[in-house]
């Protein structure tokens, strides 16, 4: 989430000023890896092999986990630098900084973006509120 947030600020920082070259702009950006098909193979194997049972059990694990990731995830408290990022961010794209703080699309996104169309203060208003009322 850190690494979404400072290139967008970023992006939106370097697209108002003037660049003389392109070699001044350096972001840096997140590598991702791919997991190795041979293991993702064995595993999706392995997992066709179990009786129908079995693969409701594992999913429903799955899906508990999941869960129980999202909501750790939502009661732990955030960093002040990240706290500080949304409200520049809501400032900015407040529809952007609801989706950065909850993770999801969900309703609180989709009123921000209404409120965000309707006029600029109302989705600044509410994006602020979100992002700072549970704290």
């Amino acid at each position: 989430m850190k690494s979404i947030l400072l290139f967008a600020l970023a992006f939106l920082l370097l697209s108002t000023a003037p660049v003389t070259s392109v070699a001044a702009i350096v972001v840096p950006v997140a590598t991702t890896t791919e997991p190795d098909p041979a293991k993702v193979k064995t595993a999706m194997d392995e997992f066709n092999n179990l009786s129908r049972k079995e693969k409701r059990a594992r999913v429903k694990e799955v899906k508990k986990e999941i869960k129980a990731y999202k909501t750790a995830k939502k009661a732990g408290k955030e960093a002040d630098t990240d706290t500080l990022l949304l409200v520049i961010l809501a400032i900015l794209l407040p529809p952007l900084a609801v989706y950065l703080y909850e993770g999801e699309i969900n309703n609180r996104f989709w009123i921000s973006l209404i409120l965000t169309l309707l006029g600029w203060l109302p989705g600044i208003i509410y994006a602020l509120v979100v992002i700072l009322g549970q704290h």
